[in-house]
């Protein structure tokens, strides 16, 4: 018997992942967590983020298969009465990848095109995947410069060595004359 209480998963436990797009002032946050513990599902997961004008949800909620169901009803009714752009599928918890080890890495630069291609496509080339990424275009306050930021959280394989990594990693950003950091995640 597992000891751990977020390992042990309900063989009955039933995933929908929930995605949604609307203008910032009209979020239906409030209204979807609520259709979701109405219908005897659990919110397990939730990324809330205000890209222009705005919002996008993606929201996982878990149940039993008929709870799921039902929610899936009311999703339907909700989408229809409030006229959003809501997409929703069943999917399936994610299997454990304990060979890979979480870093964070934090980029900053002067904006110019590409620059977030060339950092996905190094990771890429390493067999690193990119489990987040957020990243934007500011105008620095002191200088009024057009800045770029990126915090991507990765996934680095155990095999791949890591000080041989962040070498070329940091060699790659002082290529492109891009301040940036390579830390593990210490949570």
């Amino acid at each position: 018997m597992s000891t751990n209480p977020f390992s042990a998963r309900s063989s009955n436990d039933h995933q929908l992942l929930i995605q949604t797009l609307t203008p910032a002032t009209r979020t239906p946050l409030l209204a979807l967590a609520k259709r979701i513990a109405d219908a005897g599902c659990n919110l397990s997961d939730a990324r809330v983020s205000t890209i222009g004008a705005d919002t996008s949800l993606t929201l996982l909620a878990s149940g039993a298969w008929d709870a799921v169901a039902k929610l899936e009803t009311a999703l339907a009714k909700l989408a229809r009465e409030e006229e959003l752009r809501l997409t929703h599928y069943r999917t399936s918890p994610r299997e454990p990848s304990g060979h890979l080890l979480p870093y964070l890495v934090e980029v900053v630069s002067s904006d110019r095109p590409g620059i977030l291609v060339k950092i996905v496509d190094f990771f890429s080339r390493h067999d690193i995947s990119v489990e987040q990424l957020s990243s934007m275009r500011y105008q620095a306050m002191q200088t009024g410069a057009a800045m770029f930021q990126a915090q991507f959280t990765i996934g680095v394989p155990d095999k791949l060595h890591i000080a041989a990594l962040r070498d070329d990693f940091l060699e790659f950003c002082d290529g492109l004359n891009l301040d940036a950091i390579m830390d593990p995640v210490k949570f």
